[in-house]
C-alpha cells in the first residue's frame, strides 16, 4: 500500500479527484450503514438535494487526494483572511485553529506550515494514529515536516499543545470529533445533541490563545484550495457545555458556507458507552 500511495502521489490533482469521486459514490452505493448516516446527516442540517449529491464525490476526493499531499509535489493554496494569522501572531499568545470535517482540512495545517511555521511559527496538529501499521507509517512521515509537528491523543500530547501554545505557537484541532470517553460534553450540533470535545476551550481559555476557525476549500478541476481563515465571533464561556455549543455552532456556519465538501458520512453522532446523554 505504501508503494501505491507513492505512485498515486505523481498523477495530477485533477486525476486523483477524478478517481475519488468514483470511490465515493461506490462507497456511498455500496454501505448501506454509510448510506443512511449520510443522508441522515445532511437533512438534520437542512442540506438540500444538489449539496448532499456532490458531498458524495466530494468525500472520496478527500481520500484520493491524500496521496498527492503527503508525498507528492506541493499544490496550489490561496489564501482568504491570513490577516487574522498574522494579527493573532502578534499578540504572541498563540492560536488555536479550529477546522471541522470540511473541505481538504490536511491541507490547511500544510498550508500554514509553508506559510508561516518555516519563518519559525511552527504548528502542532492533534491526530489520531491509524490502526493500520503502513498507514501509521506513511502519516507520521507525511505530517513531520518543517513547520509541522504533532501530537497524538494522549495526555503526552495534550500537554505538547499547551506547551506550544504557552511558547506563542499554534495548535490545530478538529472540534466535531467525536472525542473518547469522559473527555467531552452533550452539546446540540444541528439541533441534535453530539457528544462534543471541551479540549478546544480548555485550550484556548487555559492559555489565554486567539481562537479562529479555519479550513481548506477544494477547487475543482484540481486548481488547488483555498485556506479560508475567521475569527470566532464572541468569547468562550467558563462553562464547558456552553463553550462547546459555541463551538458547534460556529462550525455549523462554517459547514453551510460549503455543505457540497462536508464529511456528511462522519459518525458524528456516535454515543460514548459511558456518556449517554
Amino acid at each position: 500500500m505504501t508503494v501505491l500511495f507513492r505512485l498515486l502521489s505523481h498523477l495530477p490533482l485533477w486525476a486523483l479527484h477524478g478517481l475519488g469521486w468514483a470511490l465515493g459514490w461506490l462507497a456511498f452505493l455500496a454501505s448501506g450503514d454509510y448510506r443512511r448516516r449520510f443522508l441522515e446527516n445532511a437533512a438534520l442540517a437542512g442540506a438540500g438535494r444538489a449539496p448532499w449529491l456532490a458531498a458524495v464525490g466530494e468525500s472520496g476526493r478527500l481520500i484520493a487526494e491524500l496521496p498527492r499531499l503527503w508525498l507528492g509535489r506541493p499544490v496550489s493554496v490561496r489564501w482568504n483572511g491570513a490577516q487574522y494569522v498574522d494579527a493573532a501572531l502578534a499578540r504572541k499568545k498563540g492560536i488555536v485553529f479550529l477546522t471541522p470535517h470540511l473541505g481538504c482540512f490536511e491541507v490547511t495545517a500544510q498550508a500554514y506550515a509553508v506559510r508561516y511555521g518555516v519563518a519559525g511559527q511552527p504548528m502542532t496538529v492533534l491526530f489520531r494514529p491509524p490502526r493500520k501499521a503502513w498507514l501509521r507509517e506513511v502519516v507520521l512521515q507525511s505530517r513531520q515536516r518543517p513547520g509541522l509537528a504533532t501530537a497524538s491523543t494522549t495526555m503526552a500530547g495534550v500537554k505538547q499543545l499547551i506547551k506550544a501554545l504557552k511558547s506563542g505557537q499554534c495548535v490545530g484541532l478538529l472540534p466535531d470529533q467525536v472525542p473518547p470517553d469522559g473527555l467531552g460534553v452533550w452539546a446540540p450540533f444541528f439541533g441534535k445533541p453530539a457528544y462534543t470535545m471541551t479540549l478546544s476551550a480548555r485550550l484556548a481559555l487555559q492559555t489565554g490563545a486567539t481562537v479562529l476557525l479555519a479550513w481548506g476549500e477544494r477547487l475543482s478541476w484540481g486548481r488547488g484550495y483555498v485556506v479560508h481563515v475567521t475569527p470566532l465571533q464572541a468569547a468562550l464561556s467558563s462553562d464547558m457545555t456552553q463553550a462547546a455549543a459555541q463551538i458547534n455552532h460556529a462550525m455549523e456556519d462554517l459547514i453551510l458556507q460549503k455543505p457540497q465538501q462536508y464529511l456528511w458520512g462522519y459518525a458524528r453522532y456516535k454515543c460514548p458507552r459511558a456518556s449517554a446523554p
